[in-house]
Order: C-alpha cells, then sequence, then structure tokens
C-alpha cells in the first residue's frame, strides 16, 4: 500500500518508460529452418512433427482448431489417407463442427476425390439439414463437375425442409441458367406456398413477362392479390400490376387496379400507392382524374394531421375546404361534425378563437352550398349553445347568426338574437353590429335606443360618442349631435378624449361657427398643454382672422410650455410658427427664440453619468445670468453687514 502519495522530485514520463521497455527487451529468437536432404531425415522430420501433433490433440481433444492443423499438415505432406483419417477422428470428437464437414470437403475436392466429396457433403446434409452453405457447396460442386440432374437433386432434397427465401431463388436461378422455363414455374409454385410474400409474387410476375405472355402475368398478379388477402397484401404488388398494365398499352385496366386499391388499402400503408396514382393520372389522365387524384393525395394528408393532433382546428378548416371543392356533400358535413367534436377543454377564448371559425365555416356552407336553411340555423343554435357565455362570447358568431335570420327574412329573429347577445354578454362589437343592423333598416329610433344604451354600457368610449353625435349631424339633427359632444367632453373618463375633441372642433368647422371653436378651443386648452392642440389653433386662427391672430396663439402657447418646462414641445411649436412665418412674416422674430443644442451629463440611480442632449433657449440663458447676479448681491450685502 503507497502511504506517501506526494508528486516525486523526478518525474519520468510515458515516452521514457516506452523507451526504456524497448531497449530492455531481448532479441526475438527464431527457430532456425531445417534443411531436408534425403528421405531419412524427412521421416525423422516428420514422425517429430506428428508426435507433437498428437501431443497436442491428446492435450486438448476438443480444440477443433488443432485438429484442423494436424489434418493440413498431413495434406501438405501428400499423405492424404492420413489427413482423412484425422478429419474423421475429429468428427467422430464433434459430429456437428461445420469448419470440419468443410475442410474435409474442400479436401476432397482438391485432389479429385468427387465421389468422396459427394458422400461427405451427403453425410453433412443428412446431420444439419439446416446448415445453407452445406448445400449450396453440395449444389455448387455438382454443377461444377457438369452433374446438372444432380445438382437438381440436390436442390429438390433441400427445397423438402422448406429452407429460406433465398435458397429457393438460388434454385430459380440455377433452373434459368440452363433455360428449364417449366422447371422454374414449378418451383415459383412451391415457392409461393412455402413463403406468400409480395417479393416472391413479384418475383415470378417479373420471370412470367420475361418468358410468358401476358395472360401468365395478370394469372400471377390475380393469385397473388387472392392469396395474400386484405391482411398481407401490399402496395407494391398492385403498383407493379398497375405498371405491367401500363406496359401493355392497357391504361384503363391500370387505372381500374389502382382504384381498386386505393379502396381497400390502409391509407398509412398506401404513401407510395397514391404517388404512383397521382403520376399515372398525371400521364393518362384527364384533368377531372387528376384533380380527384390530388384530392384523394392530400386528404390522406389531412387524415395523418387530425389523427396527430386532434385539436388541430387549422387542419380542420383546411381539411373541410378540401372536401368542399371535392363536392362530396357526405363527406363535407363527416369532416365537420368530427371537426366541433373536438371542442376545446379549457374555457380560455384565445383556444377556443380557430375553434368557432369550423363552427362558422360549417353554417355558411349550408346556407351558400348546400341551401339548407333549416340545418344551418341548427349549426348557429349549436355553436352557440355550446360557447360558456358567462366566461366569454364571440360577437362574430352572433354577428353572422343575427345577418342569416335577416337574410331569411326574419327581421324580429335577427333583433332578438342580438338581443340575447346583449342581454347575456354586452360588449362594444355586440353593440356595433346591432346599430349596423338598424341602420340597414332605417330604423332609427331603434339606433337611438342602442347608442343610448350603449353609452350606458361604457360611457369612456369616444368612439361610440363620436358615431352617435355624427349619426344625428347626418340626420341633420344639429342640436342633438352638438348636445351629444357636449355630454360626451363632460365625462370624468374617456379613453380617447384627442378623437372626441378633434372630432367636436370639426363638426363646428363645418357649420361654420368659428366663435363655437374657438370657445372649443379655450376650453380644451384649460385641460391640456399638448403642443399639437396650440399648433391646430394657430391654423384654426390663421385661417379664421389672419397671420396677427395666430402670432398671438404662438406666442401665448411659448409661455405656457415654458412655464412647464417642456422643451422639446416648445421646440415644435417654434419650428411650426417659423413655418408660418417664413411665408410672409417675421422670420427674425422667431429665429431668436429658438434654442441652442447642448450636451450634458447626469447622474443615474447607479451612480454612473449619462451623456444627453438639452436645449437652452435664449429666454432660459438671461434668467440664469439674473439669478447669478443677483447672488452675487446678496452676498455681497452679506460680507459688508459683517
Amino acid at each position: 500500500m503507497i502511504k506517501n502519495k506526494n508528486a516525486a522530485a523526478v518525474q519520468i514520463t510515458a515516452e521514457q518508460l516506452i523507451r526504456e521497455a524497448f531497449d530492455r527487451q531481448g532479441s526475438v529468437q527464431k527457430a532456425p529452418r531445417q534443411k531436408v536432404l534425403d528421405g531419412e531425415e524427412l521421416s525423422d522430420y516428420q514422425m517429430r512433427r506428428r508426435r507433437e501433433f498428437e501431443e497436442g490433440v491428446r492435450r486438448n481433444r476438443t480444440n477443433i482448431g488443432e485438429w484442423l492443423r494436424y489434418a493440413t499438415w498431413e495434406e501438405s505432406q501428400q499423405e492424404i489417407a492420413r489427413s482423412r483419417s484425422i478429419y474423421e477422428r475429429a468428427l467422430d470428437v464433434d459430429a456437428r463442427s461445420q469448419t470440419v464437414y468443410i475442410k474435409y470437403a474442400e479436401m476432397e475436392m482438391k485432389n479429385k476425390n468427387i465421389n468422396l466429396a459427394r458422400n461427405l457433403f451427403d453425410r453433412a446434409v443428412t446431420v444439419l439439414p439446416r446448415v445453407s452453405q452445406f448445400w449450396y457447396r453440395f449444389a455448387y460442386m455438382e454443377e461444377l463437375v457438369d452433374n446438372v440432374q444432380g445438382a437438381r437433386e440436390v436442390f429438390d432434397r433441400w427445397m423438402q425442409w422448406e429452407p429460406e427465401y433465398e435458397a429457393w431463388m438460388a434454385f430459380i436461378k440455377f433452373e434459368q441458367r440452363y433455360k428449364e422455363v417449366d422447371n422454374v414455374r414449378g418451383v415459383f409454385e412451391r415457392l409461393v406456398f412455402v413463403h406468400p410474400e409480395p417479393r416472391a409474387w413479384l418475383r415470378w410476375a417479373q420471370f412470367e413477362e420475361a418468358n410468358g405472355d401476358a395472360d401468365s402475368v395478370r394469372d400471377v398478379f390475380g393469385r397473388a392479390i387472392d392469396r395474400l388477402g386484405e391482411e398481407h397484401m401490399d402496395q407494391h404488388v398492385f403498383i407493379s400490376f398497375a405498371k405491367f398494365e401500363v406496359r401493355m398499352r392497357e391504361h384503363d385496366r391500370a387505372r381500374a387496379i389502382y382504384k381498386y386499391a386505393l379502396q381497400r388499402l390502409p391509407r398509412a400503408q398506401s404513401q407510395s400507392l397514391y404517388n404512383q396514382y397521382t403520376v399515372f393520372e398525371k400521364q393518362f389522365g384527364d384533368t377531372r382524374e387528376v384533380e380527384e387524384v390530388v384530392v384523394r393525395k392530400r386528404r390522406m394528408q389531412y387524415e395523418s394531421m387530425v389523427k396527430g393532433d386532434p385539436r388541430d382546428y387549422d387542419a380542420w378548416i383546411d381539411y373541410a375546404k378540401l372536401e368542399e371543392s371535392a363536392g362530396d356533400r357526405v363527406r363535407i358535413r363527416d369532416v365537420y361534425e368530427r371537426a366541433v367534436a373536438e371542442h376545446p377543454r379549457v374555457a380560455e377564448k384565445d383556444v377556443w378563437r380557430r375553434y368557432i371559425y369550423i363552427w362558422l365555416f360549417y353554417a355558411l356552407y349550408e346556407e351558400t352550398q348546400a341551401r339548407d336553411v333549416d340545418r344551418a340555423r341548427q349549426v348557429y343554435g349549436a355553436a352557440l349553445d355550446l360557447i360558456p357565455h358567462e366566461r366569454f362570447t364571440f360577437g362574430k358568431l352572433w354577428h353572422q347568426y343575427a345577418w342569416f335570420e335577416l337574410r331569411q327574412g326574419n327581421v324580429d329573429k335577427a333583433r332578438r338574437a342580438l338581443g340575447q347577445a346583449l342581454g347575456r354578454c354586452p360588449k362594444n362589437s355586440l353593440f356595433r353590429s346591432y346599430i349596423n343592423l338598424e341602420l340597414e333598416l332605417r330604423e332609427f329610433d331603434r339606433v337611438r335606443t342602442l347608442y343610448t344604451k350603449h353609452i350606458e354600457f361604457n360611457a369612456a368610449n369616444c368612439a361610440t360618442w363620436v358615431e352617435f353625435a355624427r349619426f344625428e349631424s347626418a340626420l341633420g339633427e344639429e342640436t342633438r349631435a352638438r348636445a351629444v359632444y357636449e355630454l360626451a367632453v363632460d365625462q370624468p373618463t374617456l379613453d380617447m378624449p384627442e378623437i372626441l375633441w378633434k372630432a367636436f372642433i370639426d363638426f363646428e368647422l363645418e357649420l361654420g361657427h368659428t366663435d363655437r371653436v374657438r370657445s372649443l378651443y379655450e376650453r380644451l386648452l384649460k385641460l391640456t398643454d399638448h403642443v399639437k392642440v396650440w399648433i391646430s389653433r394657430a391654423q384654426f386662427e390663421l385661417d379664421a382672422k389672419g397671420q396677427e391672430a395666430a402670432r398671438s396663439v404662438f406666442e401665448e402657447g411659448d409661455g405656457r410650455l415654458r412655464d412647464v418646462g417642456r422643451k422639446e414641445e416648445r421646440l415644435v411649436l417654434l419650428e411650426a410658427w417659423r413655418t408660418m412665418e417664413s411665408r410672409d412674416g417675421d422670420v427674425e422674430m422667431v429665429e431668436r427664440r429658438m434654442p441652442t443644442r447642448v450636451r450634458r451629463r447626469r447622474e443615474l440611480d447607479d451612480g454612473s453619468l449619462e451623456e444627453y442632449f438639452d436645449y437652452v433657449f435664449p429666454d432660459d440663458a438671461q434668467s440664469s445670468r439674473f439669478k447669478l447676479l443677483a447672488k452675487a448681491h446678496m452676498w455681497k450685502q452679506t460680507q459688508e453687514a459683517e
């Protein structure tokens, strides 16, 4: 056990260890080469070697490698009988050793002992009939010595054991080499009985096409389809059958084969069949048949998608549109029914949004293409019953249902639907939809009532106030419109007041009431000092009274913005003022008010400094100088008092 695990003072690298080991290893002593000069020395050498081999096999009797080396050495000494004896002794040790049989047979064939080799192979295939290598070598030897009938008998004996597919193909190739067509057919008959696999039938069909007539090939394919059945059927059998018919110029037969296969094979096992059918129709079919093939292929793709994710609503919608383009009403309704059955399991509107579109497309199909009004009404009703309205709703669905009833002439049902929607789950879009419906019907009193209800529901919505006022203005009710605007601007909370004030001002401008417009600007400027309001008022005064009035507005706005310290907005105001004066006015007066851009630093919360740009106006600099002089005067007075 190593107690001291510290590093040694002198370190030795791995390279040094390897070099020292190489230097210290001794030279390898090779056995001296012996030269046999006469028969006596040869006998001594052979006796010594045999003694060594005998001792080796005696020590380890089950070591087949030692027996094989012994037999090979005897063969090299041209002692064939001794070598044969050693092989027999080895087989007594292990009668099922494949290597011993193969080496033994090779020795006999090498020395042209064909009958002995034949007897040996016969023993091997009797003891080990499932070892294909023995049969291959046996048949090859018989064919090599031109014993064709013997090779055929070997294959016949082998086939009685019903070996693997490759063994049968070796037999078939053997018969084909000797042009025995009838024998090949007989082997194929036995092959498809033992191995009823698609590849066996396909090889038989290829053989018949090369050596027989078209009826024989069709007979083989027909027997293959009957024998394999639907459970073990393979798409490649139908593909090969159809391609054969194409080569025979029988396009109608090929098309019938493709359609027959597509109807019976599962879609997951017929992708290549669909592809080949598509290529076939593009080459030999008309437009209708090509479109039918494309629809089938896409239908299979969509089936795979919705099977993998049943709530992939985009895939369902595309699938339904595909079926609508095909025009099969039963398939269309089946797809829609399967799609709407996969409703979301959680009450979240984002999850339901794409799902509701399936209902909408379903209802539109029933109304516009199927012309089934009652079924469309049932679809709308089922969709509305399914939605959890206490959590959320979809205004688009209510809107489409109401307009559907309106198209059918059921005005009361349309109003009842929208009224029910507002009663269960009021929202802005539903109010707008109901208002648009009544506008189309020219029911203006109902429109006023709906606007009133909408405002009661959400008084902060400026868009509703503006639409209400514009509605009254369009009817020529200026007083009503003005009253609506007045009520709107008096609301304590508004979502977009700038839109409301602009609409109010534009309303008075269209009527030409400049005094009212000026009063509105004054009221608005009491609420906000936004630079755009000042610029808009200045533009109004420029159009109403001229440049002097606009200049006074700019001066007032400049003073207000200076007092509140909004330098960027003040700069924007001065630039608008300068633009006005550049037309025909005093630009230098505005230029004297323009600020200077300076770079300054300020300290952030983390103690670091940040550079920023600031604007220094002339009146700001003058005010700073006055403050400095005032502080100096106060300091002087303090010094004199002391």
